[in-house]
């Protein structure tokens, strides 16, 4: 059924008919799972593994365990095979916060006086005397105003009308003595005297950083030892530490360090210098560290993503969540830094970050070069259900501000009830994108032939494949054998295929279907057992002899024989979709007449002609004229254009006929 058109666009439909067969493909593919850090639920590029390992990491220590998850081997394994941009979906279980640095404002030794009550006075018996230091012992009593003048109440009895400071007039520091005088109280009217504690004065231009990565990892909350090192701090965790303030110049220097070192050891992770609380300023901190934070919002059905803030984050680590500027004119009349600003710089100090929500739940243990990860509501090893997967499969279908080209959710198995509308979902997704292909994984670790067959017939799509059993390789970042997934390679079969040939070559056999990096497969097929997968349109991961584990088969899981019951017409009709679809776009608002069409026609029998040259078609025709283009559709601002075309078809079946002739018989 063709979309309804409500605004202006191009709508590419594709027909599936038994002699005449008529989505954007970007290079690179989208995955969704669990992984070590990183942003939760937000799509984010990686165009390395490198760049993967630094955005979401690949192992974290439990105990005595190194665990990783199949999510870093998969984005380990595209990326050996030639991949370049890997599309990352982390998802957890819960509710996952990032750590804040709430001791860099509370670390600062001056600013202004406090007017939060109770925060300078408490309750006292009199006031007799020259002086008197006045301690909090009690709840009454409450201070207000800023400055060097003060309104103070002690309570019912005993009241200080405007009282003055003596000194310091200004620059309050934590631990001084501040002498105030004052012309009526009373009592004898002499000055008294404030002990300054760290709740009397407050920083207004402080200022919190956050991490950037969601859950404890990165987010250490531990104590620091007397030798600067964190209790229990690990190689995951962040510190921060401030170096060269400079109330002159109104600046300072800020470290970001590994949380597991010490003051005689640092290891520094970033250094961000002269930064400056002067909005104005070049090294504003805002600027310099940046303060962008994405959040997921919802219009209806459809998800996208909107970010908060102005500054983009040049930090790895962290981000500015906060400042308090209390004014954005740094500079007083006589050009030099207000001090407000100055004496709001931070002094020498060091903390970790805390408040962070989640936690990384491990995996089981590798024993038996067994490795895999249970979606389940039983035997829950990753602390992941299904409906944990919602959110990123309905975000990752708005096809406008997400492009890849194939998804795979490795470890997402049927081993409860609700796999299959998850499963479901994604295919659905899939077919709404139209230029996208899922592929899935079916059965558990060590299940039998006829359970995995079972559950591909239960599955009508050519927006999705399967493969079939479970394959072992290498785990990346432990050096351990590993028995994973079969969707957790696949993308690196497809990476290599689209590297080494084109979107519209079959991603199997052993010129493009050789999984370099597998050791070996759960099960070795026999001939009958391949024959079985297939007429379930699973596709074999087959080991030969001399070769190792293949792809054996390029099978969609669409029931009904067809062109699109292949991969490589599915991912050619994507290509094809898309490229028209681009060259269809520069055509709306312009007018509509026969030079328009025919300039269309040209630019797309060119573009065709090309595909047909690499073997991608055989044959096309694109019609765009008066036969399809009536004068009615012309008056209802439509633009009609007919793309016909004939796949170029693989030869998986190969026969070869032997025939004896006579001694006689001659060959023409």
């Amino acid at each position: 059924m063709a979309e309804t058109q409500f605004s202006p666009g191009v709508v590419t439909i594709e027909n599936d008919q038994p002699i005449i067969n008529t989505q954007p493909i970007q290079v690179g593919a989208a995955i969704i799972g669990p992984t070590v850090k990183g942003p939760n639920e937000i799509p984010t590029t990686c165009t390395s593994y490198s760049d993967y390992v630094s955005k979401y990491g690949d192992t974290f220590t439990s105990g005595s365990q190194t665990y990783s998850y199949l999510t870093s081997i998969s984005a380990y394994n595209y990326f050996q095979a030639g991949g370049t941009t890997l599309l990352v979906t982390r998802v957890t279980s819960g509710s996952f916060t990032p750590a804040t640095s709430t001791l860099i404002p509370n670390a600062v030794e001056s600013g202004v006086l406090s007017t939060e009550t109770n925060a300078l006075l408490g309750s006292f018996a009199s006031v007799s005397g020259s002086t008197q230091t006045l301690t909090a012992v009690g709840a009454s009593g409450s201070v207000s105003g800023t400055g060097a003048t003060l309104n103070v109440v002690l309570d019912t009895t005993t009241s200080i009308s405007t009282v003055t400071v003596v000194s310091p007039g200004s620059g309050y520091t934590i631990g001084e003595t501040l002498t105030v005088g004052t012309s009526s109280m009373v009592g004898n009217g002499a000055p008294l005297l404030f002990t300054l504690n760290a709740n009397d004065i407050v920083n207004t231009n402080s200022f919190t950083l956050e991490t950037l990565s969601e859950g404890e990892i990165m987010n250490s909350a531990s104590p620091i030892n007397s030798d600067g090192s964190l209790q229990s701090g690990s190689i995951d965790n962040l510190r921060w530490e401030i170096q060269s303030p400079d109330t002159d110049e109104g600046t300072f220097s800020l470290l970001i360090r590994r949380g597991n070192d010490d003051t005689e050891s640092p290891v520094i992770l970033e250094t961000w210098n002269n930064l400056s609380l002067d909005p104005t300023s070049p090294n504003y901190i805002e600027k310099a560290i940046g303060n962008q934070k994405e959040q997921i919002l919802q219009d209806g059905a459809e998800f996208y993503v909107d970010l908060i803030g102005n500054y983009t984050n040049q930090s790895q680590y962290v981000r500015v969540k906060s400042i308090n500027s209390p004014t954005y004119e740094y500079l007083d009349n006589a050009g030099d830094p207000k001090t407000e600003f100055t004496g709001s710089i931070p002094i020498v100090s060091t903390g970790s970050f805390e408040g962070a929500v989640g936690s990384n739940i491990p995996g089981p243990s590798a024993g038996a070069g067994q490795y895999y990860e249970k979606i389940s509501n039983t035997g829950n090893t990753q602390g992941l259900a299904s409906s944990d997967y919602t959110q990123a499969i309905n975000l990752l279908a708005n096809k406008e501000e997400f492009k890849y080209n194939y998804i795979t959710v490795p470890g997402l198995i049927k081993d409860f009830a609700t796999h299959a509308s998850n499963i479901s979902a994604l295919i659905t997704k899939c077919q709404e994108r139209g230029d996208t292909l899922a592929i899935i994984d079916l059965e558990d670790y060590q299940s039998q032939l006829l359970e995995v067959t079972t559950e591909a017939k239960s599955i009508n799509s050519s927006y999705a494949a399967a493969y079939w059993p479970w394959v072992q390789t290498i785990d990346p970042s432990t050096s351990q054998q590993v028995f994973v997934p079969a969707s957790t390679i696949i993308p690196s079969v497809f990476a290599f295929n689209d590297a080494a040939a084109e979107v519209w070559n079959a991603p199997a056999g052993t010129a493009r279907g050789v999984m370099s990096t597998v050791i070996r497969a759960e099960k070795k097929l026999t001939k009958s057992q391949r024959d079985s997968l297939y007429k379930a349109n699973v596709n074999p991961l087959t080991t030969l002899t001399n070769t190792g584990v293949t792809v054996f088969g390029q099978k969609t899981l669409k029931k009904k024989q067809s062109a699109t019951d292949r991969i490589n017409v599915r991912r050619l009709l994507i290509e094809l979709k898309n490229q028209l679809g681009n060259l269809a776009e520069n055509l709306v608002f312009e007018q509509n007449t026969a030079a328009l069409r025919n300039d269309f026609i040209t630019q797309a029998n060119a573009f065709l002609s090309s595909v047909q040259q690499r073997q991608g078609l055989t044959d096309f025709r694109v019609v765009m004229d008066e036969t399809n283009n009536t004068p009615n559709v012309i008056d209802n601002n439509q633009l009609i254009g007919a793309i016909f075309i004939k796949p170029t078809k693989t030869a998986e079946f190969i026969s070869l006929n032997f025939n004896i002739t006579s001694t006689g018989a001659t060959f023409n």
